[in-house]
């Protein structure tokens, strides 16, 4: 019989194999990081517990509040995204191949960079004082309503980032793409992480409504805020009709998930501090 030789290995200058079964320095500052990122959504959550039982009521009923709670959703988000990929896709210790959950990990920096700036956005000009809430917000579909918009723009957040990756990597060949993960992996992410926001995103348009018929004694009244959550709507189906029944992929399909992140944060911040409308109390 033949007898089958160990894969060879190759010795570098401090001693150390290729095929030892050592993580890279690389690695362990990834890992480290997902851990530190996910202390900080434990304490953020915890701040949100915090104010929202000081003022016995929940905490996102003001821009600050509701930025905060989208920066919570988006962050807790991807960490849901890299375990699930990291449960699904294991590979050994020895293996030199790049593995998707590690593609993942580095797709993290960049939805923290927009969360980095909308906290400091929410910290310094959005920042309001804990408060009671004024009548016209007092009522149990705050809770249902702005939940929902809240956890549909965490989510958004994260497919528009990956759509943005994706189009940077696809207009460049060398130095930004080769930092990024790969386009498949991306374009994928935006895509199911769309799927998974639209509904909730239908939910608290029409929670909204049922809310506004109780408040204003009418359904919908084209309001500036629910313009635009209808033209977000409208654009963030599009997108996944095309993908669902155009077969659109690529670089098509994401200019659409871009323009439905512009119309997320134009209504975030343009419509709620510029423009006046029944939602203007819920602004600084």
């Amino acid at each position: 019989s033949v007898a089958t030789l160990p894969p060879p290995t190759n010795v570098t200058e401090g001693g150390v194999t290729d095929g030892a079964p050592s993580r890279s320095k690389a690695e362990r500052i990834g890992r480290s990081a997902v851990a530190l990122t996910g202390l900080a959504v434990l304490v953020h959550a915890s701040s949100l517990a915090l104010r929202g039982a000081a003022i016995g009521r929940v905490p996102w009923a003001n821009m600050y509040e509701f930025t905060s709670a989208i920066c919570f959703v988006a962050v807790a988000g991807w960490l849901v995204v890299l375990y699930r990929q990291s449960m699904t896709s294991r590979q050994p210790m020895t293996s030199r191949q790049p593995s998707a959950a590690a593609a993942l990990q580095r797709l993290g920096a960049f939805v923290l960079l927009p969360v980095v700036v909308l906290m400091f956005l929410g910290g310094t000009v959005l920042y309001a004082q804990a408060a009671p809430l004024i009548p016209a917000l007092n009522s149990y579909w705050i809770t249902i309503h702005v939940s929902a918009a809240a956890t549909a723009s965490g989510i958004l957040l994260v497919s528009g980032v990956a759509s943005v990756l994706y189009l940077l990597g696809a207009g460049d060949s060398s130095r930004i793409a080769a930092r990024l993960p790969a386009s498949a992996t991306l374009d994928q992410l935006a895509y199911r992480t769309a799927v998974l926001a639209l509904p909730i995103w239908t939910f608290a348009i029409i929670t909204g409504a049922i809310w506004a018929e109780a408040a204003w004694g009418r359904y919908w009244g084209w309001d500036p805020k629910e313009t635009c959550a209808l033209v977000a709507w409208v654009v963030y189906a599009g997108y996944l009709h095309a993908r669902a029944t155009a077969g659109w992929r690529g670089s098509r399909a994401a200019w659409i998930n871009v323009v439905g992140f512009g119309v997320m944060l134009f209504n975030l911040f343009f419509v709620n501090i510029v423009i006046a409308g029944f939602h203007s109390y819920a602004g600084i």
